[in-house]
């Protein structure tokens, strides 16, 4: 009985690191792929593999060297920006309103939750045709700060309803106290939820900072000149014959981008990983 005990555990244990390793593969090969390709000579996917035979950095140089047609540098200012803003404006409104749903009782407030999360079900292109008409009414096309202010106001309703429920998980009785030591609702914010709620604000912050980067859809519409581009816009035209169908610079470009996530990852990780798996949602 405890042999079979053992080998039932065994080959539980087997399928499981067989769907893990399976899962891996499917996640780390596109990236070995990308990581290769940006070191293969030539432009064509044809003759791009894993592990170059001839590694070389001209891709990479291209990016930097300032051609009319690849202004590489000004797409990863513009993205840098757009990215940076966007992860500060998504951490102060969804706090805010995060705070408001959490901490206060008013008419509307569970019909706000609701409809929350159907605006987070609605596809972004559903939208696009009067995101398009509000930029030429407010004469904003082209606009890096109307960008800014499209994804915030993406990224406030999911990342609400989850604060809401980690706000939830801090006892109100905090509240309580401080309110009778004199503390107004400002003071018990920012000097108890705000410090208490670092884990889910870095999980916003990230939501913030990467939903621009990988945001295609939107920034193609708005966006006009090449100057202005992002850096999803400027990749995409590598490959879609504008400039030649550059497959392997495109690569180098991909992985470029990878650094300053990289950067942001490494500066919340301490509370990334615990923000991700708390604020269960309450009532």
């Amino acid at each position: 009985m405890r042999l079979d005990m053992k080998k039932r555990k065994f080959i539980r244990l087997l399928i499981s690191y067989l769907i893990l390793g399976f899962m891996m593969v499917i996640i780390i090969y596109p990236l070995l792929w990308t990581v290769g390709a940006s070191f293969n000579p030539g432009n064509s996917l044809v003759s791009t593999s894993i592990i170059p035979k001839n590694p070389t950095l001209d891709h990479y140089k291209e990016l930097f060297e300032g051609k009319e047609s690849l202004q590489y540098v000004q797409w990863f200012i513009n993205s840098m920006k757009i990215s940076f803003f966007t992860m500060i404006g998504s951490v102060i409104t969804v706090s805010f309103s995060a705070y408001a749903f959490s901490r206060f009782r008013f008419k509307g407030r569970k019909n706000g939750l609701t409809l929350f999360l159907l605006l987070q079900m609605v596809p972004q292109f559903s939208a696009l045709v009067a995101l398009f008409v509000l930029a030429q009414m407010l004469g904003m096309m082209n606009s890096h700060w109307l960008l800014i202010f499209l994804y915030i106001g993406g990224l406030i309703p999911m990342n609400t309803y989850l604060m809401k429920g980690y706000l939830d998980s801090i006892p109100v009785d905090l509240d309580e106290s401080a309110r009778i030591d004199g503390a107004s609702h400002t003071k018990i914010f920012f000097r108890i939820l705000v410090p208490l709620s670092k884990p889910m604000i870095a999980v916003v912050a990230m939501n913030g900072f990467t939903g621009p980067l990988g945001d295609f859809v939107l920034s193609s519409a708005i966006l006009r000149t090449p100057e202005s581009y992002t850096l999803p816009i400027g990749l995409y035209n590598l490959v879609n014959q504008v400039m030649g169908a550059s497959y392997t610079t495109f690569a180098a470009g991909a992985i470029l981008i990878s650094i300053p996530v990289a950067i942001v990852f490494l500066m919340l990780q301490k509370n990334f990983v615990s923000g991700l798996t708390s604020g269960g949602t309450k009532g």
